[in-house]
């Protein structure tokens, strides 16, 4: 099935006006108007749909020309909408209600668009060209032009454009753009650097590109929240129209895993009573999350491999395969490259979906996002229970004390802070949560906890995402490799000692002994200087 041509067009208050004199009126067709001509080559250039943007003080003209349309080509639709242009010569106002009108508008991913450029102001048309830029208008630009001499049929040009940004609208741009990451982010101000430049990193190819994404980390490090985030960042900039679909692969098993990701025919297998589209199918123009991908079993990865290179598959019991132009998300908490290596997993479909991969950091590993996170999970008991409720100063600062310690081991990550933060905000009388509240819950984090396991940092941060908390990615630039391995080894030594001159006397444990007088504080002051770091600052990272 062809794709359908829809053309956006401003309407030309002076090119598309014709006479009204006796004779004249008649003679219109023999007139070149930018907004008729574009349908007068149905050949080479069908119009399905033509959307005319025109003043309320405009209409009769708009209405004139969309009857004009209508007799060349009763089959293009026309719609009418009204834009009041107020200052149609100004960058600002006109770049501000254009980009509304487009933020408004419903695009059809499976179409093809053209904003038509040879009408309006040429403030209007260098809009156009930023909106286009911008990739909020998501489609081409058209230009027509008179017959050339000799030639009976009007000129079409359908243009790429390469645009440079422009100075007076970069504030928007960089403010769209951040506003695509605290989107990802649900507002939630991180404090983690290396949090901060994924999220920058996601939102730059959630829009550019239509490859699966891998995302990996620990169970409850919010895989899904993200996933979903992504989809709806998508749909926000209309690169995609279908259903948000997902399913937790570990839970997924024999036939009900074919099933449940590919769809049956009736009779297929025993208790197959009704046929049943797949995830795949009901994901078609959308997105499909697999969480715990790793579950799949071989013959389950094959077939989804195929459905990810061809966008197609086989259904069980069919005999005809089925399409779904679907995205997507794969989640684990597994290293693929370990089962891989060990035969569990395809080595094909991991190296296909691992185009874009992304870790995902525990809570242990983002002290720094405890205390935004705490706020979040309030506000969100809100929004659920319809209660506001709060800590009193001494209790905020006893379950933060405990919160950012080694001895906060989180190792459900934002599920256990969750389940904690609702746990007082129930228990809490008259919305306050006071001391009490706060050591019974510790007493219970403690039981729960205490056969788990410590997360480790150094296992689960890369060694140059680890040195971006505390320095910035220039002076990364300058460090050696035998540079960094040591200085995390000091800095690790810093978050765990209680002051400088016991950092000092573990960092120095063996040359102190050769030294008639020790400064060992000073001499570790002297070291983390070299990289403009001194012992609180580095104590300030590990607890804010």
């Amino acid at each position: 099935m062809n794709r359908k041509n829809i053309v956006l067009s401003i309407l030309g208050t002076t090119l598309d006006v014709v006479s009204k004199r006796r004779g004249k009126f008649e003679k219109r067709w023999e007139r070149w108007r930018p907004n008729v001509s574009i349908a007068q080559r149905p050949e080479h250039f069908p119009v399905d749909e033509l959307h005319l943007l025109s003043s309320r003080k405009d209409m009769a003209l708009a209405e004139e020309v969309a009857g004009d349309v209508k007799v060349i080509s009763p089959d293009t639709q026309i719609a009418i909408h009204e834009v009041n242009f107020s200052s149609p010569w100004e960058l600002e106002v006109t770049y501000l209600q254009l980009r509304d009108f487009l933020s408004d508008f419903r695009f059809d991913p499976s179409a093809n668009y053209f904003f038509h450029i040879t009408t309006g102001s040429h403030i209007q048309q260098i809009v156009i060209f930023l909106l286009h830029e911008s990739r909020l208008f998501p489609g081409k630009l058209l230009q027509t032009a008179p017959p050339k001499e000799g030639a009976t049929e009007p000129g079409h040009q359908i243009i790429d454009l390469d645009l440079s940004k422009y100075d007076a609208i970069a504030e928007r741009f960089r403010k769209d753009h951040l506003e695509g990451e605290d989107f990802l982010k649900s507002g939630i101000q991180t404090r983690n650097p290396a949090f901060n430049r994924m999220i920058q990193q996601i939102e730059l190819v959630a829009q550019r590109s239509i490859a699966p994404m891998l995302i990996t980390g620990p169970t409850g490090a919010g895989k899904s929240h993200i996933a979903r985030r992504i989809y709806e960042l998508k749909k926000k900039r209309n690169l995609v129209s279908g259903d948000f679909v997902e399913t937790n692969c570990a839970t997924l098993v024999g036939d009900n895993a074919m099933s449940t990701l590919f769809g049956h025919k009736k009779g297929a297998f025993t208790g197959a009573v009704d046929k049943r589209d797949g995830l795949l199918k009901r994901a078609d123009k959308g997105m499909v999350f697999l969480d715990e991908v790793g579950e799949l079993g071989l013959d389950e990865q094959a077939m989804l491999l195929r459905a990810i290179e061809d966008k197609c598959f086989l259904p069980m019991g069919a005999d005809l395969e089925e399409k779904s132009d679907f995205q997507l998300i794969a989640g684990t908490n597994k290293d693929l490259r370990k089962e891989v290596r060990e035969g569990r997993f395809r080595e094909d479909l991991f190296a296909r979906i691992n185009l874009w991969t992304y870790r995902l950091p525990g809570l242990a590993e983002r002290k720094q996002d405890v205390e935004p996170n705490i706020e979040y999970e309030l506000d969100r008991f809100e929004r659920n229970h319809g209660e506001r409720v709060t800590f009193n100063k001494e209790a905020r600062a006893r379950y933060l004390e405990f919160a950012l310690s080694p001895e906060a081991l989180w190792p459900a990550n934002f599920r256990d802070l969750n389940a904690s933060i609702v746990r007082m905000a129930t228990l809490a009388d008259k919305g306050r949560i006071k001391t009490d509240h706060v050591d019974e819950e510790l007493q219970r984090l403690r039981y729960l906890w205490s056969h788990a396991e410590s997360p480790t940092m150094a296992s689960s941060l890369s060694l140059d995402d680890f040195l971006a908390q505390y320095l910035d990615l220039e002076q990364l630039e300058h460090v050696d490799y035998i540079e960094k391995v040591q200085l995390k080894a000091v800095i690790e030594v810093c978050r765990n000692c209680r002051d400088g001159a016991e950092a000092g006397r573990t960092i120095y444990n063996a040359s102190r002994l050769r030294k008639k007088q020790t400064n060992d504080s000073h001499r570790l002051r002297q070291y983390l200087a070299k990289y403009g770091l001194h012992f609180d600052s580095i104590r300030q990272v590990n607890s804010v």
